[in-house]
């Protein structure tokens, strides 16, 4: 029985999704490290239909013959993992759960009794899961755990801001002051909820942005706070630059002027950083 099981795991194995190579990282819990980000866990938490805390049970690392097509540098394990909570999404899921994972390869990684968070898409056996992502077996810490969740709930909650396609208008109008202006960038959104963008010039001081949750900016509207969800939906979902098609019909002055502005929103955001 022991021996169908296992070639039963080795056919998921030869169509399991390729993972990414990365350089080996530190080894610490276990061979898994603990340096993830907002956005790569976000990116992660959205793609996977299933959070899952776990505790490793057994990881058995499979022959490279028997592996599939592994990343150099990697060995692919078959992971026993005791449920402990699903964290989101809904799964009836059985007291413990199999799954393969790829990690550097190290003779003397210990993976027992290592608590994980899995982000992960259930399969067509009861009790195997898919990970999502290369990384997608998360070290559960507190802050990993803190994080993932704040994402998750941010993304349920009734104000929660939508996703970012582009850009679809931006209009600047010059003050009654030298140096005084402010541009006005209208987002297109997923489920087309509008997000709007404000810049705000006046002279001997800063440039001020701010966002709003609707086409029109109060004082009360600011920059998105780093590492929330509407600082991820804009920091990762924004063009690099305004698009031609955003200031068709302003003079080449306020176009210019408009681009400006919207390098000062991309700047305050920062980048998007999908590494831990």
């Amino acid at each position: 029985m022991a021996r169908l099981t296992l070639v039963r795991l080795l056919g998921a194995a030869l169509a399991y999704t390729t993972l990414v190579a990365a350089a080996p990282p530190p080894v610490v819990n276990g061979g898994l490290t603990d340096d993830y980000g907002y956005v790569e866990l976000a990116d992660m938490a959205f793609a996977a239909p299933l959070a899952v805390a776990a505790d490793i049970v057994s990881a058995v690392p499979l022959k490279p013959a028997e592996a599939g097509d592994v990343p150099p540098g990697k060995t692919r394990y078959y992971v026993h993992a005791d449920v402990r909570a699903l964290v989101s999404g809904r799964a009836d899921l059985p007291p413990q759960v199999s799954y393969l994972v790829d990690l550097p390869t190290d003779k003397k990684r210990k993976l027992k009794a290592v608590p994980v968070l899995l982000l992960a898409a259930p399969t067509a056996r009861s009790g195997e899961l898919r990970l999502v992502g290369a990384r997608a077996q998360v070290p559960r810490t507190p802050d990993n755990e803190a994080r993932l969740r704040s994402i998750l709930t941010a993304s349920v909650a009734a104000d929660a801001p939508p996703q970012v396609t582009g850009v679809q208008r931006a209009f600047h109008v010059a003050g009654s002051l030298p140096g005084e202006s402010e541009t006005q960038i209208f987002l297109r959104t997923a489920d087309r909820r509008p997000i709007s963008l404000n810049v705000l010039r006046r002279p001997g001081e800063r440039p001020r942005w701010a966002v709003a949750l609707t086409e029109l900016v109060d004082d009360s509207a600011a920059p998105p706070k780093p590492d929330s969800l509407l600082w991820y939906r804009l920091a990762c979902g924004l063009p690099q630059r305004l698009p031609e098609g955003a200031v068709t019909g302003q003079s080449p002055e306020d176009a210019d002027a408009a681009r400006a502005d919207y390098q000062v929103v991309l700047t305050g955001l920062g980048p998007c950083r999908h590494a831990g």
